[in-house]
């Protein structure tokens, strides 16, 4: 069950602890799994049965490799919050940014560390590219920029991510915990947030 490696996970990943600014210490290297299938790009649907902190959650996996994964959860909405106050609480410049944005729990793993999912169309020096189109920068300069009107046209800013040591995901996804699905930028950035979860779902039976 996928609570069973809850404190393990916490464990592995409070290695991975560090300032928003070092976005790519934070993920897995490359993309190597010796020859496994990377789900990088995927979205996970929790099973029914999953409890807290993953009851209903849909996560998109950002990146996977043989030394773990990581990914953001995408329907955990918490409130509209200033930009300004955001990047104060990061260690950003807030000066001129008067705009708020919509914030995100990612996931329970480093809830002070902050992301931001983009659509592909906004590219910086440390963005991950996931797919082609959903991509994952630091979160200081981007909502800087989306601040002041320049920023990707789709965004999820997150605070915390979810984060697997090495096999454990694959382990859960044999254990049943968790179902897949094609990523779908209309769930991650635009679907009504109380039906990610439903519409995920439809998905996997779309794709199988």
């Amino acid at each position: 069950m996928l609570w069973w490696n809850f404190r393990r996970w916490i464990v592995t990943a409070a290695a991975l602890v560090v300032p928003a600014a070092v976005l790519h210490a934070a993920l897995p290297a490359e993309p190597d799994i010796s020859g496994r299938t990377s789900f990088a790009g995927q979205l996970l649907i929790a099973s029914p049965w999953i409890t807290d902190p993953f009851n209903h959650a849909v996560v998109l996996i950002a990146q996977h490799n043989r030394d773990g994964a990581i990914g953001i959860v995408i329907n955990r909405p918490l409130d509209r919050r200033p930009i300004a106050s955001l990047l104060k609480t990061i260690g950003g410049d807030a000066r001129g940014i008067t705009d708020s944005v919509r914030v995100f729990l990612g996931g329970p793993v480093s809830p002070g560390l902050a992301f931001v999912l983009h659509s592909a169309d906004y590219h910086r020096p440390d963005t991950i590219d996931i797919d082609g189109n959903v991509a994952l920068s630091d979160a200081a300069d981007v909502l800087r920029d989306i601040g002041f009107g320049k920023g990707p046209s789709k965004s999820l800013v997150a605070f915390g991510y979810a984060g697997w040591a090495p096999s454990q995901l694959e382990d859960e996804l044999a254990h049943g915990g968790w179902i897949t699905a094609p990523e779908n930028p209309e769930l991650v950035f635009d679907d009504d947030r109380s039906q990610v979860w439903t519409d995920a779902v439809a998905l996997h039976k779309i794709g199988r």
